[in-house]
């Protein structure tokens, strides 16, 4: 199904604000309210709800927002799924400014998009580790053993937080797992099917209280061993699925920041990298054969006659690994000339006659670039 543009979906512009965005999605909301739709019409009413619900959860979020005038529908469905466009979006506070109830929209905003038994059921919370890497590591790849805790599903009950696993039927909804809501306002009367907020939707209740857990979990240390990719840079992430914390209807993902080292002589762009090397004047002036470090041992390199200071020299494909294809970056040396700061009688009396034939435009005689090189190197 084609999507249509969210600011024409609302009426607004792109330059609206929040609260214009706000008041535009209140007036259509309460126009097309599935409660208020006609028996024949109930099911144009609903999609029309649906898509300007969705319209409001992208545009009344500024992350989302910019990323939908970026790259609009077709890059940002991308990278939002239909469930990542509803999360957090914020339907309470526009519904609850007419019908002063607290829930009473958002929970059944998610069951009329996701089912009625939607994720009131939620899979345990994600959790995030912080890790420390060295450049090396980051470089070549590591695996590495991290430990923390988190809610594990208390074996004694089964997660469900009663003596032996026994349930009684929620006395709140009388087992169906849902109640219904008639709210009257100043625009009718409004009939909404909630999930029950005691039982979460099961419908079942803990008859006597688990001795061991609270609510179906018990802390527990985890020890996992992770390998981390070569090519990894500072700020990426690693999720890990299933390692999140648990609950009877399964576990969250362990999301592993990294935080990689900065080293002593390598700076790093993407999967290029960056050295400054320094060389004598002689080097310089006649050029020679060098051996350049590497994150590994080393390569050798030539240094071209003449060549200035500051001058940078690309080595290829002895950068980074790419992180996800057999690539490498390159190395790019940057020649930094070293003057000296005492010289020797002899010394002087070379960089002096070097200095005179260069001020008199003479020719330089044979030999003396070598004496040049004997006496500095």
């Amino acid at each position: 199904m084609t999507k249509h543009d969210y600011y024409g979906v609302l009426g607004v512009s792109k330059n609206s604000s929040k609260e214009e965005i706000k008041k535009a999605y209140k007036k259509l909301a309460l126009k097309f309210h599935p409660d208020r739709a006609p028996e024949e019409n109930k099911k144009d009413y609903e999609e029309k709800f649906k898509e300007i619900s969705e319209a409001y959860a992208v545009l009344s979020d500024d992350e989302k927002r910019s990323a939908y005038n970026q790259f609009g529908h077709a890059g940002f469905d991308q990278k939002f799924s239909q469930e990542d466009i509803f999360r957090n979006a914020n339907f309470h506070d526009v519904f609850s400014e007419i019908f002063g109830d607290n829930g009473f929209f958002g929970d059944s905003a998610f069951d009329m998009f996701f089912g009625g038994q939607r994720k009131r059921h939620r899979s345990g919370r994600d959790l995030i580790y912080n890790l420390t890497i060295d450049f090396e590591e980051a470089a070549f790849g590591v695996k590495k053993k991290i430990s923390f805790r988190k809610d594990v599903v208390c074996e004694n009950c089964n997660g469900t937080g009663a003596k032996n696993g026994k349930l009684d039927n929620c006395s709140f909804c009388n087992g169906t797992g849902q109640v219904r809501k008639v709210q009257r306002t100043v625009f009718g009367m409004f009939q909404q099917v909630m999930t029950c907020r005691k039982c979460e939707g099961t419908g079942k209740i803990a008859k006597h209280k688990c001795e061991h857990c609270s609510n179906g979990l018990v802390s527990e240390l985890k020890e996992l061993n992770i390998n981390i990719p070569a090519g990894v840079d500072d700020g990426s992430r690693l999720r890990i699925s299933g390692e999140g914390e648990e609950n009877k209807y399964g576990a969250g993902d362990l999301y592993v920041y990294i935080k990689v080292k900065s080293h002593q002589i390598f700076e790093r762009d993407g999967y290029n990298l960056y050295l400054e090397y320094p060389i004598s004047f002689p080097q310089a002036a006649l050029g020679d054969n060098v051996e350049v470090p590497l994150l590994k041992g080393d390569v050798k390199f030539k240094i071209n006659p003449g060549i200035q200071s500051g001058t940078i020299l690309r080595i290829r494909e002895k950068g980074l690994k790419h992180l996800n294809y057999d690539r490498y970056g390159d190395l790019f040396v940057k020649v930094h000339v070293k003057t000296p700061e005492k010289l020797t009688a002899k010394q002087r009396e070379i960089f002096e006659q070097l200095a005179e034939n260069s001020k008199e435009k003479l020719t330089i005689k044979k030999g003396f670039f070598e004496k040049v090189k004997n006496v500095f190197l």
